[in-house]
């Protein structure tokens, strides 16, 4: 899973990406600090791998992991070339997911590139920018299918017909009816790479009073909410996230509980990166590791075990399956298995999220 995050320069979004990955990138207050991505690799928080741990002693444990790109950030005209823009917008299509942080902090020492901080009128900006870098990619594709003979093929006549629908919706700004298109149709259209098409989370960048609680901000969440009902909004104090990670976990955990913050805005925003791309977990034992795996909802067992190795999934046999939960009580796979508590499925079964598999499978 690579996720992109995206917005307006000096918004705080090198900050975040220090706290997610540990990565130490430059911060500095003028335009453009950021100018080659940067690229950091982020393992997914899970207490079931402890849990599985706990009971089948591994020499060491691997979590799921998330690929964070911060790249240049976004001015007015970036769709036409401004700024750092080209760059910007190319790197992004590459990204499954696209993280839009938003200013709402205020620093009269930090400079904002439109004068005065509005984050709804910056999300604004941002979608703009990402539709007009669309729409450049959708006419010439355009133009390209309207000189192709009627008749000659049905699958690029569908083509034309989505791309004529979806330059509609990004002419008129309908972001929303754009979030609910078919996925079936997205998924013809992902080689285009398609910004708009994208699922996409708004990270609030706010101050540590602001992420407490304090009444600014309501009702700017209000009008989020009515402006943008297709956008998930996580409130993060980017600068706090960054000072937290420098903490130990019990050291952290003290500091939320004193602050009266229930979590980490980041374990929240990955948590919700997963439910935006519809992606669950299982996990796999082997003598020395305990290993969890991110897959899309509905995949098959044989698909499964593809992840794992491409002989796996060509020579698939079976898969022993057995619940996350079922395995802890029981003590282990081998109590797991006496208690009648493993399953047989074959490759058709429809993993799901929980699952502990050992895939049998010959070469």
């Amino acid at each position: 899973m690579r996720i992109g995050i995206v917005g307006l320069t000096n918004v705080g979004k090198s900050t975040l990406f220090t706290a997610l990955t540990k990565v130490k990138v430059p911060v500095n207050n003028y335009p453009f600090c950021t100018i080659d991505p940067n690229i950091g690799v982020v393992p997914v928080p899970d207490f079931r791998v402890e849990q599985i741990a706990k009971v089948t002693k591994p020499e060491r444990t691997v979590y799921a992991a998330i690929e964070f790109v911060d790249v240049a950030g976004l001015v007015r005209g970036a769709s036409k070339g401004e700024g750092l823009g080209n760059q910007f917008l190319g790197k992004m299509r590459e990204m499954d997911l696209l993280v839009i942080v938003l200013r709402a902090f205020l620093d009269p020492e930090v400079v904002h590139v439109e004068g005065n901080v509005d984050p709804l009128r910056d999300l604004e900006l941002v979608l703009s920018e990402l539709a007009l870098s669309d729409l450049d990619i959708l006419s010439r594709r355009l133009s390209y299918l309207e000189k192709v003979p009627k008749g000659t093929s049905l699958k690029l006549q569908q083509e034309a017909s989505a791309l004529k629908e979806i330059q509609g919706l990004l002419n008129r700004g309908d972001f929303k009816t754009l979030s609910e298109y078919p996925q079936e149709i997205k998924q013809t259209l992902s080689g285009y790479g398609f910004l708009t098409l994208k699922p996409m989370i708004a990270l609030v960048n706010v101050s540590e009073k602001q992420l407490q609680g304090d009444g600014e901000l309501l009702d700017l969440s209000k009008e989020f909410e009515k402006r943008f009902p297709f956008m998930p909004a996580i409130r993060v104090c980017a600068l706090l996230e960054k000072e937290l990670w420098d903490l130990s976990p019990e050291e952290r955990e003290e500091y939320l509980k004193e602050a009266k913050i229930e979590r980490s805005s980041l374990e929240e925003l990955i948590q919700s990166s997963y439910r935006m791309l519809n992606l669950i977990t299982f996990f796999t034992i082997q003598s020395s590791e305990v290993r969890a795996w991110s897959i899309p909802s509905g995949t098959r067992a044989q698909s499964a075990a593809g992840k794992i190795h491409t002989d796996m999934e060509k020579g698939f046999i079976k898969a022993e399956v057995v619940y996350w939960e079922d395995l802890v009580k029981a003590g282990g796979w081998v109590l797991a298995r006496e208690k009648g508590l493993l399953r047989s499925e074959g490759r058709d079964y429809k993993v799901q999220d929980g699952d502990v598999l050992y895939f049998k499978f010959q070469v």
